[in-house]
Parts: C-alpha cells; structure tokens; sequence
C-alpha cells in the first residue's frame, strides 16, 4: 500500500518569489505510509524577502499607459467615487452638528422647566409647612384637667339665641 512518490509540483508567480513543492520533495524526510503529502510554500530564492513570500496585495500591479482611454476611464471613476465620499462625509457631519444643536437647546429647555418646577415646589412646600403649623396652634391639647375632652364652644348657639330674644 506504497503510494508512489509525487511529482514535483512548481509554480512561480509573475515575479518569480514562491514556488510549490510537495512535501516529499521539498523536506528530506522520510514519507510515512497512509500519510497525505501536503504541498509546501517555498521561495524560488533564499535572498529575496526573507524566505516569505510576498501578498497579493504588496505585489505590483501592471500599470496602464497614463495616455490611455482604460487610464483616464479609471481615474475619472476614482474622482468621481472620492468626491461621493466626501460629501457623504460632510454630510454627515454636519447632520451630526445639526443633532447636537437640538440636544442641546432641549437639554436648556428642560434645565429652565426643572428650575421653575423646583421654584413651585418650594412655594408649595412652605405653604403646606405654613398652614400645618397654623393648625397646630389652634388645636387644643388632648383631655381636660380631669381626662375629659372639654366642652364644645356654643357660643355661636349662645349669639343666635340672644338674637332670636332682642325682638321679644
């Protein structure tokens, strides 16, 4: 149940800095049966970059003639996009500024309605405080002398009934 060995599989890219190779060409070690060879990642020249390879995103891209129709065509796209993200971001900026505004005239109005609620509830307060007081003043203490509760005041009866006689 020997595989046989794989070939050697080589690719460079189109500056030439990394090839594939599989495992069993690419290290000394003994295979192992039942074993994948998986392929490698290995630099076609120790020198360049270190050993690594280089993304696709640092590699260079063909660049077209500056004179071309392709050139032009993307330059104006580019121009166009980069101005459609700038005012979108001044926009945006000026909503947020424009929100800000709001807030902060509603936070000065609620300021001024908690000021005159506070205002209100004092007067309130020294109102209630004003008559619990009176109140406590025209109360007569609890029970009489005797334990009994006094006598309740007739003299609005005693009044009435002088009146009622005068005319007699």
């Amino acid at each position: 149940m020997s595989r046989p060995s794989q070939p050697k599989i080589t690719t460079a890219d189109h500056n030439g800095v990394s090839v594939i190779q599989s495992q069993a060409h690419a290290s000394a070690a003994p295979t192992v049966p039942g074993l994948q060879q998986v392929p490698q990642l290995v630099s076609v020249s120790p020198t360049v970059g270190g050993g690594k390879a280089v993304p696709p995103s640092k590699m260079k891209k063909p660049t077209a003639d500056k004179d071309s129709e392709e050139y032009r065509q993307r330059r104006e796209r580019n121009n166009l996009a980069v101005k459609k993200s700038r005012m979108r971001s001044k926009q945006k900026a000026q909503d947020t500024q424009q929100r800000v505004n709001e807030l902060k005239e509603e936070n000065e109005r609620l300021e001024a309605k908690i000021k005159l609620l506070s205002k209100e509830l004092s007067v309130l307060k020294d109102l209630f405080l004003e008559h619990a007081h009176n109140l406590a003043d025209n109360v007569p203490p609890p029970g009489g002398a005797d334990g009994t509760s006094p006598a309740p005041n007739n003299n609005n009866n005693n009044n009435n009934n002088n009146n009622n006689n005068v005319g007699q």
